[in-house]
């Protein structure tokens, strides 16, 4: 197979295990290749570029390694997390385990895919985010004015520092610190969560993706769009936003971990 390896560039036990993880795909007679960040840290001349079809992805690093690689990619490739971070909710592997289960792929693995979403402006898309959108004030400790309009009529209107637009996949993220609730990613529908809402009847929504849901800024103060922690965007002032489902979701290899077993074992005994 044609297998590309990503690593954290920060860390060099990562870069190292990449590097003997290389040799070991190779040796099996797979063609493997190196993002360019990743071989240009390892000082390899980059062969690969992300418009390069490939077979499966080998991520090394956390959910913000995860991240970055989705981001990168026009044409989704399956991804197998191998986790060297904190949580790492999105690598289903731990490093002592990832050799051995990559030697069990064949061609046509079994892949999960998980929804995204695209985030438009003015009939302009700004991104796609797996995780989840944020909106936030460009100026601390000032607070927004939202309406989140649902199939063309005002479905709730708030004050908050910030809103959270996440996927089921990003609801065991930032959704989650901020309140939101655990949602299965075979779900597909957007979790809306107000950030430190003014009015405590202001709560997480979970809306279907086949609404049509549009998110208006009313205030004067300028806010900021992060899309996967990845990328910003200045939005100015009384913008709207329109939120649906990406047309092509991120691929992941099924590494065969029960999602509520990860919850269990990955959140609650932290």
């Amino acid at each position: 197979m044609k297998i590309v390896l990503v690593s954290r560039i920060d860390d060099q036990q990562a870069l190292a295990f990449t590097q003997d993880l290389a040799v070991s795909l190779s040796r099996d007679e797979h063609h493997v290749s190196f993002e360019p960040a990743t071989a240009r840290a390892l000082e390899v001349t980059p062969a690969w570029t992300w418009d390069t079809l490939s077979d499966l992805i080998v991520v090394v690093g956390g959910d913000g390694t995860i991240l970055h690689t989705v981001q990168h990619m026009e044409k989704q490739i399956p991804i197998l997390g191998i986790n060297w971070g904190e949580v790492g909710f999105l690598a289903d592997l731990e490093p002592a385990e990832a050799g051995e289960f990559i030697k069990t792929l064949r061609p046509g693995f079994a892949i999960e895919p998980r929804m995204r979403i695209t985030l438009s402006k003015g009939g302009e898309i700004l991104g796609h985010a797996l995780n989840e959108a944020l909106i936030v004030t460009s100026r601390p400790a000032k607070m927004l004015r939202f309406v989140v309009v649902v199939d063309g009529i005002p479905a709730e209107r708030f004050r908050a520092d910030g809103l959270l637009l996440s996927t089921p996949t990003g609801s065991t993220a930032y959704a989650m610190s901020a309140g939101g609730p655990i949602v299965d990613p075979r779900i597909e529908g957007f979790l809306l969560v107000p950030l430190a809402p003014y009015m405590l009847s202001s709560r997480p929504h979970l809306i279907s993706n086949e609404r049509s849901v549009e998110v208006r800024l009313e205030s004067a103060k300028p806010a900021t769009l992060v899309i996967d922690g990845q990328q910003s965007i200045e939005l100015g002032q009384e913008a709207s936003i329109s939120i649906s489902r990406a047309a092509r979701p991120a691929l992941f290899v099924d590494a065969h971990k029960n999602f509520f077993r990860k919850v269990n074992h990955k959140l609650r005994r932290l």
